[in-house]
């Protein structure tokens, strides 16, 4: 086992690089913990530049993580754009993982794996972003007697993720980012026990995410099969009985929220729509110059037919657009929290 003093996970989404920055530069040089960031940036974002960023931060060493390198002390370990990465033990592992909340690299992933190999000893922090990602990590690392360190929602750019974790979690601080040094340093004078038992669905959903593997019986331990379909890639969805935060895991290892499945169904259902209002009008212009080519004919007749045909695909297309308005505006009122 690895003898560090606390590991220090930190997560971010939305104006999450300035925020860690000042988390970062408030840190005592001398607190004998690793760190691990994870900020949410898009596949094609160059990893260099975040670390070259927040190295002008603090003295500790900034790195990409790398899989299968020993956790150090003092290192900053960032998270790779386009993997997800977690923690064991004694390594680092970056693996090309499905997305969890629809990101890779995902706070969750992060959190999970380092409250199921660290319990007590781990410190999770999560600042402005939008969205949930991270809830059910921190709530992973409060049930493994970690600490549980959430920016003061009205200071985040980005109230949601703090605001999530707020409703899902009892925190330990909620704080401006300013008091979150000083209670990083406070915390190394005080001991951990070592002796907090990792919940069994904890260490069982981080295990299967590291191996990207799962079978049935695996996650049947984790919750119950549910009627809906993974909107990644089709498979059946269990829904996680464990955990505080309501959330659905697949086969393969897609996760997604409540909130967020419900929000990828109508993106899903929307593209159907969409597409069905394509063919629609497909339709329509083939009969509107069928009913040309037959006005030519004298076919007057079947060329009333197809106009008729025509103007029912018209009354159609009409009411999916209505539809697809009226889905529109009923997501745009759903979003954040209530």
């Amino acid at each position: 086992m690895n003898d560090l003093k606390s590991i220090i996970v930190i997560g971010a989404s939305a104006g999450g690089l300035k925020a860690i920055s000042n988390v970062l530069n408030k840190i005592n040089t001398e607190l004998d913990a690793a760190i691990f960031v994870v900020l949410h940036v898009s596949r094609n974002s160059v990893g260099s530049v975040l670390v070259n960023h927040l190295q002008k931060q603090i003295s500790y060493q900034c790195k990409l993580a790398e899989d299968g390198e020993r956790i150090q002390s003092r290192h900053v370990y960032i998270a790779r754009p386009d993997f997800q990465t977690l923690v064991t033990p004694e390594i680092v592992r970056v693996i090309k993982g499905p997305h969890q909340n629809r990101w890779r690299p995902s706070i969750d992933v992060l959190f999970r794996s380092a409250a199921a190999s660290f319990n007590s000893k781990t410190i999770g922090i999560i600042l402005t972003g939008l969205l949930d990602d991270g809830t059910a990590g921190m709530s992973a690392i409060k049930r493994c007697g970690g600490v549980c360190i959430v920016q003061e929602p009205e200071e985040a750019e980005f109230a949601d993720m703090p605001t999530s974790v707020l409703n899902h979690v009892e925190v330990d601080y909620q704080v401006p980012i300013s008091d979150i040094g000083y209670i990083l340093d406070d915390m190394s004078t005080k001991p951990t026990n070592p002796n907090v038992q990792v919940p069994e669905d904890i260490r069982l959903e981080a295990e299967l995410t590291e191996k990207m593997t799962s079978d049935i019986e695996e996650l049947k331990k984790l919750g119950t099969q549910s009627n809906y379909t993974c909107p990644d890639c089709g498979g059946s969805l269990f829904f996680i009985t464990h955990d505080q935060v309501p959330r659905y895991r697949c086969f393969t290892g897609h996760v997604y929220t409540e909130k967020l499945l419900l929000d990828k169904q109508s993106e899903s259902l929307e593209e159907s729509l969409w597409v069905s209002v394509r063919k629609l009008e497909e339709r329509r212009s083939l009969l509107q110059t069928t009913a040309a080519h037959l006005h030519q004919l004298n076919h007057l007749d079947l060329e009333a037919e197809k106009m008729a045909k025509a103007e029912e695909m018209a009354a159609h297309i009409e009411r999916l657009k209505n539809l697809l308005i009226s889905l529109g505006k009923t997501a745009s009122n759903s979003m954040g929290y209530e």
